[in-house]
């Protein structure tokens, strides 16, 4: 895959995107992933009981903001959504965006450590970065030009600039300050927008260019 990047751009002096070829999911990976826009107020899923005394199928709810304190219980528990003490289920808005896999969670836990206990402590996930559109126009209007060209040249360590080997767009933003898990499997995530993945450069992990684009290799920070 051979694209052209502006002269003031770090991927101009690097090996950027190159095809992998197969489906394994691995640090450096280019992935779909829902991700919640974390600038929004979260709204909190009050349970009012169920719809039916009888019946577990539907249960009434309502939609207040999150205020920092905890909803009461159900006067009439719903088997599907069960009540947990100091839980609460909130509501965000999410966007489903390219996301970068840096790391894939480690090696997995063996079956008797994992039987008996709390799913929680032992799902696998991935920790992915997300893109963000900087093209002009659209819903959201885009990021300033000169926003852009500032991230390009590397003035801001959390932000980095690309041009994702995919259609409909031109440049993205990639936030690293925007990091957060996702769960290791096809409801969450994935793979069908891309077989691209990267890793440093051969010659050196320290290199000016930070990272290149390739096959099917490990990806070293």
């Amino acid at each position: 895959m051979t694209q052209k990047y502006p002269d003031d751009s770090l991927q101009n002096y690097c090996t950027w995107w190159r095809r992998a070829q197969d489906q394994q999911v691995r640090r450096g990976r280019l992935l779909w992933a829902f991700v919640p826009h974390v600038d929004q107020h979260p709204f909190v899923l009050v349970p009012e009981g169920r719809s039916e005394p009888t019946e577990h199928s539907s249960a009434d709810y309502r939609l207040e903001p999150l205020q920092g304190t905890l909803p009461a219980a159900a006067k009439l528990p719903v088997a599907g959504l069960p009540y947990y003490a100091g839980e609460v289920r909130l509501v965000l808005r999410a966007k489903k965006r390219p996301v970068l896999v840096l790391s894939t969670g480690g090696a997995d836990v063996p079956r008797p450590l994992r039987t008996g206990a709390a799913r929680y402590q032992t799902n696998p996930t991935l920790l992915v970065a997300p893109y963000y559109g900087a093209d002009q126009g659209g819903a959201s209007g885009g990021w300033k030009p000169e926003f852009v060209a500032r991230i390009r040249r590397c003035e801001y360590p959390q932000y980095m600039w690309d041009q994702l080997p995919l259609s409909g767009r031109n440049e993205s933003i990639l936030r690293l300050d925007h990091l957060q898990p996702v769960g290791r499997h096809g409801e969450s995530m994935s793979s069908r927008i891309s077989s691209c993945t990267r890793k440093p450069s051969a010659s050196s992990t320290n290199t000016s260019c930070g990272f290149s684009w390739v096959a099917s290799l490990k990806m070293e920070l």
